[in-house]
C-alpha cells in the first residue's frame, strides 16, 4: 500500500509527488500521457526559485510584453531587471515526471477510472496504457491532480463540475524570423472581440516555434476559426503548423479541494488558474506543493480535517492576488472600449512596473503608495468614462 496515490502528472501532481517521497512517503504517481495542455509557457523567475528549475528548460527568455487593444493600439511593457521564462509542456512536464520518478515516486502510465473503498481505505483503479487491463493501487489518501474537470474531483469533491471554464487553443508553429510584427524575445497578448470576446489572444515565443492561441467562455466561439484569424492580423498565417492543442481552463478555485476523509484536489482540478491573465504553470505548481503539506500533515496526524490545509495555505498566500486578478477581468474584458480603456491604462509606467513586480515576486507590492493611488484614480476615470478610451 502507498501512503499516497496521486492521479495526474502534470506540473502539480508531478510537483506533490516529488514533495512527498522527499519527506519519506511512498508515492504513486499515475499519469495517462499522450496529452499536451495547451499553454503560453510563461514561467517567472519566482517558479524558478522555489521549484528548482535550471534554465536549461528554457526555451527562451522573453524582456518585454506587447499589449494590443481592438484598434491596433499597442504598448510595449519591458520587463526590467529580469525575464519571463518560456517552456513549451510537450518537454516541461515529462521532465518533472521524471524528476519525481528519480525521487523516488513510483511511476504508472494509465487512465484513472475510479476509487473503492472494500475495506475502508481507498483503492485507486486505472486502466494500464498498455494491456487496457483494469489495475489497482491500494493507498490511504489520493491527490486528484488530474486538471480542469477532474474525473477525481467530479467523483469525490462537492461541487467540483461547478468551477466556471475558459475552452483554450492554441497551436504551434515553426517560428518566422524577427520582423516588425513578430518578435522572438517578447510575448504579445491581444485585446480583441475579433479574437474572443471576453478573454485575450497570444503569441508567445518558444525558440525555434512559437505558441500561437486564444480561449473564451463563450461555447459558441469557435476556437480554431479565431486562432486563424489571430495568425492571420499576427502575420504569422503562412508558418507551418507544428501540433494543435484545445483544453477548458478553470478560473475560480473551488470553494473546497477535499472530501473530507481521504482524497485531496490540487492544480487545475482544485480550479487554480490566475484570472485574467489565465496564468497556471506556478499557480499549479504551488497547488501540488499544499496538496503535498496537508497529505504529510494527515499522514502524521490521523486527521482528516488536516486535507482542508491545501486550501487555506493557498488561499492565504494568494487570495488577494485572485481576487484582484477577477475583479480586473471582470471590469476590462467586456467590452472592445472596456479592452481600448485596458491597453491605455497599461501605458502608466507605474502599472507596468507594478504589474510585472507582482507577477515576478508573486504577490501584491504596497512599496509606493502614491502609485498606487495615482493608479486607482486612473482606474475609476476610465471605468467611468471621464476619459476616452485612448487616453494615455
Amino acid at each position: 500500500m502507498h501512503d499516497v496515490v496521486v492521479v495526474g502528472g502534470g506540473p502539480s501532481g508531478a510537483t506533490a509527488a516529488e514533495d512527498l517521497v522527499r519527506s519519506g512517503h511512498s508515492v504513486a504517481l499515475l499519469d495517462r500521457e499522450g496529452r499536451i495542455k495547451p499553454c503560453g509557457g510563461a514561467i517567472p523567475p519566482r517558479l524558478m526559485q522555489d521549484f528548482h528549475i535550471a534554465e536549461d528548460q528554457l526555451l527562451t527568455k522573453v524582456t518585454t510584453a506587447r499589449m494590443i487593444s481592438p484598434t491596433g493600439r499597442h504598448v510595449d511593457i519591458p520587463i526590467e531587471n529580469g525575464f519571463v521564462g518560456m517552456v513549451d509542456r510537450k518537454d516541461f512536464d515529462p521532465f518533472l515526471r521524471e524528476r519525481a520518478a528519480e525521487a523516488g515516486a513510483e511511476y504508472f502510465t494509465g487512465t484513472f477510472v475510479r476509487i473503492e473503498r472494500p475495506e475502508g481505505s481507498p483503492v485507486v483503479i486505472y486502466r494500464d496504457k498498455a494491456t487496457q487491463e483494469e489495475r489497482k493501487l491500494p493507498c490511504k489518501l489520493v491527490i486528484g491532480a488530474d486538471g480542469a474537470k477532474s474525473r477525481v474531483g467530479l467523483a469525490e469533491v462537492k461541487d467540483a463540475d461547478k468551477v466556471p471554464l475558459v475552452f483554450a487553443y492554441h497551436e504551434i508553429i515553426k517560428a518566422p524570423p524577427k520582423t516588425e510584427v513578430y518578435d522572438p524575445v517578447r510575448c504579445d497578448v491581444i485585446y480583441d472581440g475579433a479574437i474572443s470576446p471576453d478573454f485575450y489572444g497570444w503569441v508567445f515565443p518558444h525558440g525555434d516555434s512559437a505558441s500561437v492561441g486564444m480561449g473564451s467562455e463563450q461555447s459558441s466561439v469557435d476556437l480554431k476559426k479565431a486562432t486563424a484569424a489571430l495568425r492571420t492580423a499576427s502575420g504569422l498565417d503562412h508558418c507551418e503548423t507544428l501540433r494543435r492543442e484545445g483544453a477548458p481552463i478553470p478560473l475560480k478555485p473551488l470553494d473546497c479541494w477535499d472530501n473530507g476523509k481521504d482524497v485531496v484536489l490540487a492544480g487545475d482540478a482544485a480550479g487554480v488558474v490566475a484570472p485574467s491573465s489565465g496564468e497556471g504553470i506556478y499557480y499549479a505548481m504551488v497547488g501540488g506543493r499544499v496538496a503535498a503539506t496537508a497529505c504529510a500533515a494527515t499522514l502524521a496526524s490521523g486527521r482528516v480535517k488536516d486535507l482542508k490545509l491545501a486550501r487555506k495555505l493557498f488561499m492565504r498566500e494568494h487570495k488577494m492576488v485572485f481576487r484582484v486578478l477577477a475583479s480586473m477581468q471582470n471590469a476590462y474584458y467586456r467590452s472592445d472600449n472596456r479592452r481600448e480603456r485596458f491597453v491605455s491604462l497599461c501605458h502608466d509606467v507605474d502599472v507596468q512596473r507594478l504589474t510585472f513586480e507582482a507577477y515576478m515576486n508573486k504577490k501584491l507590492v504596497r512599496a509606493r503608495p502614491m502609485a498606487h493611488l495615482k493608479i486607482g484614480i486612473k482606474n475609476m476615470a476610465h471605468l467611468t468614462g471621464l476619459v476616452k478610451a485612448n487616453h494615455v
